[in-house]
């Protein structure tokens, strides 16, 4: 399968490598910031401990900028916790935000509370971007579609699957449920579940613009995509010989 969206010699411009897992290590982070930079990725996403030793370690690499992550993974920090939260990220120094809405509220239809909790981080971010992420896992099409056209009405610059540490994967079924309810009102990034390249191009011909993926997934894709078009791989200083040969 080639999506005749995208030009797979530029993959990363499309991609933002992640280490949000609770137990990532400072070696991963390392791997983190030699991936993006190898790949020209457009961003990278740390936790909010090593965000700034990402941002530092980045600053020869302008082209990539590096999300701060906001009320990471459950979403239910109170607004007032989720706005500082977004302003220390960006003193920082991060050009976008991903923040975790209030999931609880969404299913419990208290739909103000909703959206006056991101409208609220959408307003201290001053302009920078920021991701709404939905945890689709969680939702019903339903509570996905209302939760997009509130998203959309508080003003976020993308509408986010998931943080990837649901149960369940996002699919391509859910990325035509966002676009078709959304259409070009907002971005849309997809992130849990996306681990090969022909379901990367399936959502991109779906209607999704950006992914969140982890390290060793976007390593699989960055191959199989420089593999299709006849592109070397570029050697990763974090890596061992031997994992270079085997990425």
């Amino acid at each position: 399968m080639c999506s005749k969206n995208i030009d797979l010699s530029k993959i990363g411009r499309i991609t933002d490598i992640s280490t949000v897992r609770t137990d990532v290590t400072m070696q991963e982070v390392d791997q983190l910031i030699d991936i993006v930079k190898g790949f020209n990725c457009i961003c990278a996403s740390p936790m909010p401990a090593v965000t700034k030793y990402v941002i530092d370690k980045l600053a020869d690499t302008p082209e990539t900028v590096v999300t701060g992550v906001v009320s990471f993974p459950a979403g239910a920090d109170t607004t007032s916790m989720k706005v500082f939260t977004a302003r220390e990220m960006i003193s920082l120094g991060c050009k976008e935000l991903d923040m975790v809405i209030n999931v609880g509220a969404l299913k419990s239809r208290q739909y103000d509370i909703v959206y006056d909790d991101i409208k609220a981080v959408v307003d201290a971010a001053n302009g920078v971007p920021v991701k709404s992420i939905l945890e689709i896992c969680y939702l019903t099409d339903d509570e996905i579609k209302r939760g997009s056209e509130i998203a959309v009405k508080a003003g976020v610059t993308f509408v986010k699957t998931g943080t990837g540490w649901g149960p369940k994967p996002t699919t391509v079924d859910t990325i035509h449920l966002i676009k078709k309810t959304i259409g070009n009102s907002a971005l849309i990034k997809a992130a849990g579940g996306v681990r090969d390249l022909d379901t990367m191009l399936a959502m991109v011909d779906a209607g999704c613009d950006r992914f969140g993926i982890g390290i060793r997934s976007s390593l699989n894709i960055f191959k199989e995509a420089y593999s299709r078009i006849g592109i070397p791989l570029p050697k990763l200083n974090s890596f061992s010989t031997a994992d270079n040969d085997n990425y």
